[in-house]
């Protein structure tokens, strides 16, 4: 199988007023990232960076995703339990067009808290990682496609090839598949019937699935297959610069993927601040 084999370079060193900074997503030319605690996205494009305040009445920016057919920036927004930040009853998933205006703002209510989105074929999916849900749109209500306390931590989705079953990164249970037609799950070991646990950010590329693995210090970016009722995986990256990774996303023949996120550092501030590695590139052979 390929892998992403050369060495990663840096693209972006948040500035450190940006203490956690946690999704990525793309459109082929503008980055986005979202800065958590202080609720900004910051916009690289073409070697000019900006950013935009997250709209009145949302909460703390998360995962990222870009939907290319309506030219929206979907978030995951919360409040995560971290120092500083007010407790919340729900989170919501929003969108925002490419002026930061908002174009949508859905939750199945009380409990909701999203961290991961993705989008694909027009289909939007976001999931909750503190019961495992996972949900997509369906004009103002999300239908949830696994049902909270069904998994445990839902992470990173993914649509695959066929567009008929969409690839979930459980960090308590492992990989899992769900018919989108019949929202039947199967949970997906590894050889040796053992689950790959501890994975985040995931994302598909042709017949392969990348993800992060964080839940172990320093991380690690993975790839899998799909064989039959198992996967077969391999470590691509191990350590540094993958200090503290959180999200990825594919941009054309290379992953973005944020690096050194902060999160020691927000959680207690005692620990060392976030490196100069805030999103690096893995290009594919």
């Amino acid at each position: 199988m390929s892998a992403a084999t050369d060495a990663p370079t840096t693209i972006y060193s948040a500035p450190p007023q940006h203490r956690l900074v946690e999704g990525v997503a793309t459109d082929g030319q503008t980055i986005w990232l979202s800065s958590v605690l202080d609720r900004t996205i910051l916009i690289c494009r073409a070697g000019a960076d900006a950013s935009m305040a997250m709209p009145a009445g949302t909460l703390h920016p998360m995962g990222l995703a870009w939907d290319a057919r309506r030219n929206w920036l979907w978030i995951a927004t919360d409040c995560p339990d971290l120092p500083g930040v007010a407790k919340c009853e729900s989170g919501a998933l929003v969108a925002v067009d490419r002026k930061g205006r908002l174009k949508a703002k859905v939750s199945p209510g009380p409990g909701f808290h999203p961290g991961d989105v993705s989008t694909a074929n027009g289909e939007v999916f976001v999931s909750d990682g503190l019961n495992g849900a996972v949900y997509r749109p369906r004009g103002r209500q999300l239908d949830p496609l696994i049902a909270p306390g069904v998994a445990r931590s839902a992470q990173g989705t993914a649509l695959t090839a066929d567009g008929r079953h969409l690839v979930v990164a459980d960090y308590g249970r492992g990989i899992a598949t769900v018919d989108l037609k019949t929202k039947a799950r199967t949970l997906l070991p590894m050889a040796g019937d053992k689950p790959l646990r501890g994975l985040d950010g995931l994302v598909r590329v042709g017949e392969e699935y990348y993800a992060i693995h964080n839940g172990s210090s320093p991380g690690s970016l993975v790839r899998f297959r799909i064989n039959g009722a198992q996967i077969d995986v391999a470590v691509v990256q191990r350590g540094a610069p993958l200090a503290d990774p959180t999200q990825l996303v594919r941009d054309g023949n290379r992953l973005l993927i944020v690096a050194d996120a902060g999160w020691p550092g927000a959680s207690k501030p005692d620990q060392p601040p976030r490196g100069a590695d805030t999103l690096v590139a893995f290009p594919f052979p």
